[in-house]
């Protein structure tokens, strides 16, 4: 059986910068779905080894990052 959960993050941008003006042009859920990517780009990878630790003596449950 697998049970996905949902985490939430929050990104902040700095009032008037340009990137925050391109990212601001976009609709809600293409800003949504990049920033979820980039953030599954940045930290996935990083969570990997702690996974790894968690899941050494996992005799019930198993944590993965879901695709």
């Amino acid at each position: 059986m697998k049970i996905e959960h949902s985490l939430r993050f929050v990104t902040e941008f700095k009032e008037g910068h340009p990137i925050t003006m391109q990212v601001m042009a976009l609709d809600e859920n293409t800003r949504t779905v990049m920033l979820e990517s980039l953030l599954k780009e940045l930290v996935g990878s990083r969570l990997q080894p702690i996974l790894d630790e968690i899941n050494l003596n996992g005799s019930y449950a198993i944590l993965k990052v879901a695709n």
